[in-house]
């Protein structure tokens, strides 16, 4: 959940690494911090807030020296306070350490560290590690032995960076969020994303778990189970460029209005890994969380309507408990790649023989290497915390792969055509601010669709909730009458998605049972009739069934936009998020 960097090279570290947490900070910002060292020791400024907000206060610049570490932090042990917020020393203040992660036995190794006299100044469990490489050093000369007997006691996921006052390297290990070295011209970089080093370098290693890495500036050294070993170098495709907002005032707003584009990209992927892996098979698992459960059932529906094929769908987070065993092909899909809840579903899955296909954006990210297929929805850089075109990516690919199964290849054309139908919706996207204007007074809503809207009616009322922080909650539009009607009163808005097809006209019933009971009904509708039925529309767009999943969801998440901006909210980085959710 957390943002890491490290460098060492011949650059001011702390202009380095005070860039690259900017880049990071989608990952986390409730505090951040930078450690460097220099002829004087080791220096360090931390606070909580944003990073801007700290350096306007603290300077981080002000910092000395051409090596150092880097965090911006999403509180998990320990609430967000100046002393919570990494780096964290040891009891010399000699060993500094960045964290990622979850040390599920810091509180038994807090309790034995206390007994020899350590004395801890945080809640966190990253400060417990270095005290742990402390109590290692004492007993070992050489500090690489150190650190690697401190990490072998832990327990849990984590990803460390660790320096300290004496040697010009960085120590690395990585057991679940993802490391990545950066591999430069007498310099080099360590960071828990890409887009961190995209201005320095494009030559990385993706850090496997298990891995223990030493680096200085003239190179690096990688051990896993005490023995060297060489990991690929990758070139980066991506550019710093795409990883700016371009104009925009949000990464939010830049990778919605991108959409159009990336669903033709993320259409001309090549599934034929995926299609080979699951021809034939009559029960397909499909795992994934938040927005990309929801493009699970887009696909769940689309195969079991057009194949006849059983298919669950099933929170990763839940799948330990409601796996059967025998599970023989499992979709995974994750943005990131690194979501820890899903690679854990993954790993089960994998234990008991089935075969994994991943859907993600990151290639060479855990689950791109821990699969037996794979397919890159191409999206490009996700840097607003909440997802968009990644969602809609994920369902052009999806589609995709249903519909070459079951042989109706030619309909992907009716897919090809949502990307200018996307493009009509951006172009009124004044509409939409002022639809956002006319909501954003109100304190509850409801989204209700059917058949394939209904996904995209879970995905319209999560992004409004992320970010204006709102309460908002999806149905199928006949739930209504088995509970939630109960909720309807004035002033309470349903948002109804009523695109035409076979489900219309009870959707539009569904409508008139919320407008009897005086709710605000908004209707996202190519339909006269749906629109006579509400007191606010959006017109849609005549759009092909298969379409309707992705089409739809563009104008709710622009919804979201406008009103979280009118509210005054960070669409960017909302509260008690992070993007990549690499802890269970």
């Amino acid at each position: 959940m957390c943002g890491i960097i490290g460098y060492i090279g011949y650059r001011k570290a702390s202009e380095v690494i005070f860039k690259g947490l900017r880049k990071l900070e989608y990952r986390g910002y409730d505090s951040a911090g930078i450690a460097t060292v220099s002829g004087k020791g080791i220096s360090a400024i931390k606070d909580i807030g944003r990073i801007d907000d700290i350096h306007a206060k603290r300077n981080f610049l002000q910092l000395e020296g051409n090596m150092g570490i880097g965090h911006t932090r999403w509180a998990t042990h320990g609430g967000v306070t100046q002393k919570n917020a990494h780096p964290h020393t040891d009891s010399t203040g000699k060993i500094y350490i960045v964290h990622n992660g979850v040390i599920e036995n810091f509180d038994s190794l807090r309790a034995a560290l206390a007994k020899k006299g350590h004395k801890f100044v945080s809640e966190t469990d990253t400060e417990v590690i270095a005290h742990l490489v402390e109590e290692e050093g004492k007993k070992e000369g050489d500090f690489g032995k150190a650190f690697a007997n401190a990490v072998a006691k832990l327990s849990g996921s984590w990803s460390l960076v660790c320096m300290h006052q004496g040697e010009e390297a960085i120590y690395l290990s990585r057991n679940g969020p993802p490391l990545i070295l950066g591999i430069g011209k007498d310099e080099m970089f360590c960071a828990s994303d890409v887009p961190a080093l995209l201005d320095y370098t494009k030559r990385v290693i993706y850090i496997e778990d298990g891995d223990l890495v030493r680096f200085t500036r003239e190179g690096y050294e990688i051990k896993n189970k005490g023995k060297k070993v060489e990991r690929a170098v990758h070139t980066v495709t991506w550019t710093a460029k795409m990883a700016e907002k371009e104009g925009f005032d949000h990464f939010m707003l830049k990778e919605i209005h991108e959409q159009g584009g990336k669903i033709r990209e993320a259409l001309a992927a090549d599934a034929s890994g995926a299609v080979a892996l699951l021809k034939g098979q009559q029960n397909i698992t499909v795992v994934a969380c938040g927005t990309s459960f929801y493009a699970g059932l887009v696909f769940k529906q689309l195969l079991q309507s057009r194949l006849g094929v059983n298919c669950d769908v099933i929170i990763g987070s839940e799948f330990a408990y409601a796996r059967t065993g025998n599970e023989r092909v499992v979709v995974a899909i994750s943005q990131s790649g690194e979501t820890a809840d899903t690679l854990s579903a993954v790993r089960l899955a994998k234990k008991s023989g089935a075969k994994i296909l991943g859907i993600t954006n990151v290639t060479d990210s855990s689950l791109w290497r821990e699969s037996d297929a794979t397919v890159n929805i191409a999206a490009g850089p996700e840097i607003a915390v909440v997802a968009t075109k990644s969602f809609t990516s994920q369902v052009a690919v999806l589609s995709k792969i249903a519909l070459t199964l079951s042989g109706e290849k030619q309909e992907i054309s009716s897919l090809s055509d949502a990307s200018e139908q996307i493009e009509q919706v951006l172009e009124r996207a004044g509409e939409l601010e002022t639809l956002a204007s006319r909501l954003a007074p109100h304190k509850d809503f409801f989204f209700i669709g059917r058949s394939l809207s209904f996904p995209s009616a879970l995905e319209g009322a999560l992004k409004l909730k992320e970010i204006t922080y709102l309460h908002a909650e999806a149905y199928a539009a006949g739930e209504l009458k088995h509970g939630p009607l109960s909720l309807l009163q004035k002033d309470v808005v349903v948002v109804a998605l009523a695109p035409s097809g076979t489900s219309l006209p009870k959707t539009i019933s569904n409508m008139s049972e919320c407008r009897a009971r005086d709710a605000q009904l908004v209707a996202f509708s190519d339909s006269d009739e749906a629109i006579s039925k509400s007191a606010l529309h959006f017109r849609m767009p005549r759009v092909a069934q298969l379409a309707i999943p992705i089409v739809y969801a563009v104008p709710l998440q622009l919804l979201a936009y406008y009103m979280a901006v009118k509210l005054e909210k960070d669409p960017d980085k909302p509260r008690n998020l992070a993007k990549s959710c690499t802890v269970e």
